[in-house]
């Protein structure tokens, strides 16, 4: 009689599993992400800074978002926290503080500490918006669905954005890959992410 390892063997495949896989995302295409829930398409929202607005000025904001909101069955929204992260760094520089007994070296530690605080409280508003398109939802002959029908319908959906006096653009390929490594490690510095580690490096020949 075979006795199998179920735990071994979940073990393996997991080990099997690609980061996408891991996290759900079947295919990153040139404009969207596909997964098992449905394709998604991004919109990058311009922020605008409310806080120098009229009230009635903001009453208008709100109400065009609303207009959008009402013209798209589809839509859902997402803001991003886009500041990079700090924390281990601090604590790095805490812990070096209370080891070092050079004065003049614990000083100039108290210093990176104090411009880390400053550069936080600098991006504390970098906020992205995000206005989601979940296409392939539902009737699968609905013609906002097929291929042929997708350019022309976020094409109306991005002219929708911009009548109501928003700045918007669709996300491409790179900045889905950006957007996903701000949401899933607060990445904000890396300019070009990879589809596979090290393809920087990989010469194509002839």
């Amino acid at each position: 009689m075979e006795v199998v390892d179920l735990k071994n063997n979940r073990q393996k495949e997991k080990q099997k599993q690609s980061t996408r896989e891991l996290i759900g995302i079947n295919e990153i295409t040139d404009y969207s992400i596909k997964t098992a829930y449905g394709e998604l398409v991004y919109f990058i929202i311009h922020p605008t800074n409310i806080s120098v607005l009229s009230e009635s000025t903001v009453s208008a904001r709100i109400y065009a978002l609303m207009t959008v909101l009402k013209g798209i069955a589809e839509i859902e929204m997402l803001c991003l926290n886009s500041k990079e992260n700090f924390d281990e760094n601090k604590q790095y520089l805490k812990k070096r503080m209370e080891e070092e007994s050079n004065p003049v070296i614990r000083k100039l530690l108290q210093m990176d500490s104090t411009n880390l605080d400053r550069m936080q409280v600098q991006m504390a508003t970098a906020r992205e918006f995000l206005i989601i398109i979940r296409l392939n939802r539902g009737d699968e002959n609905s013609q906002k669905d097929k291929t042929s029908d997708v350019f022309p319908y976020l094409s109306r959906i991005e002219k929708s954005l911009k009548d109501q006096g928003f700045t918007a653009r669709r996300a491409d390929n790179a900045d889905i890959k950006r957007l996903l490594g701000v949401y899933y490690e607060q990445n904000v510095t890396t300019e070009k992410f990879e589809d596979y580690d090290g393809e920087r490096w990989v010469i194509i020949g002839d």
